[in-house]
């Protein structure tokens, strides 16, 4: 695929800088929104007063502070988290499969999510009395399970170990669970709008019982695919090549699709299928800085992140009071950029 850009490996420090400093006001300026007034003087005073060892006078009524921290914050770091890990598991899967349209969800992890949240919601509609709250759990399995099938149905394959051998297996299995979700709904009915409003996405109800309970994953999954980015170049030259500088490529790309599903369905068990993110800003990052996954990951990290936020801000004001699900707005954005990226694209290798 052709980028217009140099495929520089060296990791610019303006580059960092600035998506650091995006993803800063993009952060501040999503506190802010709301029927509550916020100004920045106001959040960061109370971020400082947070501080241990620190107190200072916010100016804010506890209200305020139980807006600002309660409300807003949970939601602003949730999505931050979303948005990265979609942003890296996107340009993983990229690298993996040298397809410049590969996305998060391109192994089925997507389609076991939809099933298992659905599956979720018709069977276990009454959560209030539980102690842990089945959804994100079914959503979850689902999705490392949709995924651990369309390994399991590649590696039957003859050279099921090839990149191309493992998407057809991926798109077999998201047909299948697709049907399988689609059949549920039909016999109830009366859960299509709960179905439906998960699958859309939503950062809505996002509290730090949420927050705390994909972080871990996000930051062990980002982890190794910042450690391991450079692999991700070598992959690009093909099989072949990449074994001759002594990589195992079946090996490489295995661990890649793990650590890229673990945090996927993490994030996604608690936001449900937010689309198109894992394609657009990972391209976006491409045209601006360099086609090195040295580069992409770590910006496609902050800037995922930052994505994510500026789609939530549209998705809270865009028709206030209600609110647009997330996953719309994402749609609206990426539909279009999907487009593009299918026309300027040179060729998509296995």
């Amino acid at each position: 695929m052709n980028t217009g850009r140099p495929a520089s490996t060296r990791l610019r420090w303006w580059w960092v800088g600035g998506s650091a400093l995006v993803l800063a006001v993009v952060v501040v300026g999503a506190v802010m929104v709301g029927p509550i007034a916020l100004s920045p003087a106001d959040i960061v005073r109370s971020v400082v007063d947070r501080l241990p060892f620190i107190g200072l006078d916010t100016g804010l009524s506890d209200r305020s502070e139980a807006i600002l921290w309660e409300i807003r914050m949970p939601r602003v770091v949730l999505a931050v988290l979303v948005g990265s890990m979609l942003s890296a598991a996107g340009a993983a899967y990229q690298g993996v499969f040298r397809n410049p349209l590969a996305d998060p969800y391109l192994l089925g992890a997507g389609a076991g999510a939809g099933l298992g949240a659905t599956v979720a919601i018709v069977y276990a509609p009454a959560t209030s009395g539980w102690i842990i709250d089945p959804l994100p759990v079914a959503a979850f399995g689902g999705a490392i399970g949709g995924v651990a099938l369309a390994y399991a149905l590649g590696y039957t394959v003859r050279r099921g170990r090839t990149a191309v051998t493992l998407i057809l297996a991926g798109v077999a299995v998201a047909a299948f669970l697709t049907a399988l979700q689609t059949f549920l709904q039909q016999r109830e009915s009366d859960t299509l709008r709960e179905v439906y409003g998960w699958i859309l996405g939503s950062l809505n109800t996002a509290g730090w019982g949420e927050v705390s309970l994909v972080a871990p994953y996000v930051v062990v999954c980002l982890s190794v695919v910042l450690v391991g980015r450079r692999l991700l170049d070598i992959l690009a030259v093909g099989d072949t090549e990449a074994g001759t500088l002594g990589v195992r490529p079946g090996r490489v790309r295995l661990i890649f699709v793990v650590f890229a599903t673990l945090g996927t369905a993490a994030v996604v068990s608690v936001s449900g299928l937010i689309g198109f993110v894992g394609i657009i800003v990972p391209h976006t990052v491409r045209l601006l800085t360099s086609a090195s996954y040295r580069v992409v990951v770590p910006i496609s990290i902050l800037l995922g992140g930052a994505f994510l936020v500026l789609a939530d801000i549209i998705a809270r004001v865009a028709v206030a009071p209600a609110e647009i699900p997330i996953g719309v707005v994402t749609a609206i954005i990426g539909a279009p950029f999907f487009a593009v990226v299918l026309r300027t694209s040179k060729g998509i290798t296995s």
